[in-house]
């Protein structure tokens, strides 16, 4: 009888990864710092041993007396946690697996993996719902698309499962806070908790838990994907609570953090914990995954959406599948020695026997997406395009491209108001970057000369494209030029309001390229006023 031993083996997870374990026949350890909490839970749970363990001292003599096969730990939260865990571990020739979902921890395991090789021993992070289970869909997805522009994964968690104390510490520690994502083709800044989204969960033969709200997490998939993934798509990783109040009072408490006041939320730790026990019952007992793939399927603009949905509970069993899984394989002698996070250590396939002994169902569907957004405004014109400006409107879900930029800026007091109130760049050379992203047919381009950054929304109305900077919409044909092509105005509105054409900006864009590079040329003036801005320059293919 091969031993585990699982620190925090009777809290939330690691209860239900203890009872797993012990079920298959193996030897269980429960560890942790309440001796007493261990015993209770041993006396009910057969083929589990409890023991003192704590996580944050020195498991050197723990080890030395125990000699298990593998140690999981369990227990965290690993946000902000050293290696002295795996590193024990290494010493004492044990393997070493862990529900980590903290991002720095899972991220960088890899730096063990010299000390863990020369060991002979595994040390695998990350063995849970992220990065483990997310992994494995976003490969499945992956590996039919010819290229794949962005991921992105939600998790809605029944109101009803148990939520411990390192889970609650874990989302408190970035609520508010920065967080690094690769969007637009490059590192941003983006914030914990926010950008709420309403989420659907629903599989074609109509089980559904209906739109969900969502707001980003700070976790390993963030860095995991981009570095490893071919064509280093933009990533965002989303998750919540069943209701909807919830999340959107936790959004509402992360801005005091966002604007400096107070330097995180982990001291609500406990009363929410306590507030979740208090409403526990109010929601169901139904959780939901999703993890949707964007990018060209044999040369098609396709989402593929990989879906779960649990039921009767079995939501809290989804993130020790993986664990479960993997301990099998590292005692049996089938994980090569050497760290590295689970992101890639399992298949979707792999899941399945464990699915079939739980209410899970799940499902891969392909969605084919709308052209982009200036074919559709441009029909047959728009093949005619050099690939080097057809590319760089062809915008699925996420895009950025790097280049040069000269701006001139218009000289009276009225023309620096209007260019300063729309937060248009200062004159002379700029390093320039877009960031374009798409979502539901309507695109965002956010431009960044030299830090200076603006935004303008785009969308299709009728036959003309419709360009918005805030409250001020302009209207635009878009005509050929050669292979390129021209913007020219004819109209805007205030509030959807009309406004007077005499009045109107006269706005003068051309695209060309040049080789590879797409060229643009814009210039903003007002009559009677003057120019207000003119930038051109080039951008890079990206």
């Amino acid at each position: 009888m091969t031993a585990i031993l699982v620190l925090g083996g009777y809290g939330g997870f690691g209860a239900r990864l203890s009872r797993r374990l012990a079920a298959a026949g193996h030897d269980v350890l429960v560890a942790g710092r309440r001796l007493d909490r261990a015993v209770a839970f041993c006396a009910a749970t057969p083929g589990c041993r409890p023991i003192a363990a704590d996580r944050n001292g020195d498991l050197s003599a723990v080890l030395a007396a125990t000699r298990p096969a593998l140690v999981i730990d369990a227990a965290g939260p690993f946000q902000n946690s050293g290696y002295q865990v795996p590193l024990a571990c290494i010493a004492a020739g044990t393997a070493y697996l862990d529900l980590a979902d903290g991002r720095a921890f899972v991220a960088a395991i890899g730096l063990l993996d010299a000390r863990a090789r020369a060991a002979g021993v595994a040390v695998i992070s990350g063995a849970s719902s992220l990065p483990a289970l997310s992994g494995a869909a976003v490969r499945e997805l992956a590996k039919e698309m010819d290229r794949v522009t962005a991921v992105e994964a939600a998790i809605s968690a029944s109101d009803r499962a148990t939520v411990g104390p390192s889970v609650i510490a874990a989302i408190l520690s970035y609520v508010g806070r920065p967080l690094r994502v690769w969007r637009g083709r490059r590192w941003a800044s983006a914030v914990g908790w926010q950008e709420m989204r309403r989420e659907a969960f629903a599989l074609l033969d109509g089980t559904t838990l209906g739109d969900r709200w969502v707001g980003l997490v700070d976790v390993p998939d963030l860095a995991l994907w981009p570095e490893q993934m071919v064509d280093r798509p933009a990533t965002s990783v989303r998750a919540g609570v069943e209701l909807g109040w919830q999340n959107w009072a936790l959004w509402l408490a992360g801005w005091p953090v966002r604007w400096g006041w107070i330097g995180s939320l982990s001291g609500l730790a406990g009363p929410l914990q306590t507030l979740r026990r208090a409403i526990g019952q109010a929601g169901s007992d139904r959780s939901g995954m999703v993890v949707r793939v964007f990018g060209l399927k044999d040369g098609r603009r396709m989402e593929r959406r990989w879906t779960l949905i649990a039921e009767s509970g079995d939501g809290p069993e989804i993130p020790v599948l993986a664990a479960t899984i993997l301990a099998e394989r590292i005692v049996s002698g089938d994980a090569a020695p050497g760290a590295r996070d689970a992101g890639g250590a399992l298949n979707l396939g792999d899941f399945a026997p464990s699915f079939a002994g739980l209410a899970i169902r799940h499902e891969i569907r392909d969605i084919a997406q709308r052209d982009a957004l200036y074919a559709r405004v441009m029909g047959a014109r728009f093949a005619r395009l050099a690939p080097a400006v057809a590319g760089l409107h062809g915008v699925l879900r996420d895009g950025g491209r790097c280049g040069r930029a000269r701006v001139t800026r218009g000289g009276g007091p009225f023309a620096r108001l209007v260019a300063a109130v729309l937060r248009f760049p200062p004159a002379g050379d700029h390093a320039l970057h877009v960031a374009f992203s798409e979502r539901d047919g309507v695109e965002t381009w956010t431009r960044d000369f030299s830090g200076r950054r603006f935004a303008s929304r785009l969308f299709q109305h009728g036959d003309q494209l419709v360009e918005a900077f805030g409250p001020l919409r302009f209207r635009f044909d878009l005509h050929s030029e050669g292979d390129g092509l021209r913007m020219v105005m004819r109209g805007w509105s205030f509030l959807s309001l009309p406004l007077p054409s005499a009045l109107a900006p006269r706005a003068d864009a051309r695209e060309r390229h040049e080789g590879d590079d797409f060229l643009f040329d814009v210039s903003i003036a007002l009559p009677l006023v003057g120019l207000i801005v003119r930038y051109r320059g080039r951008l890079e293919p990206g």
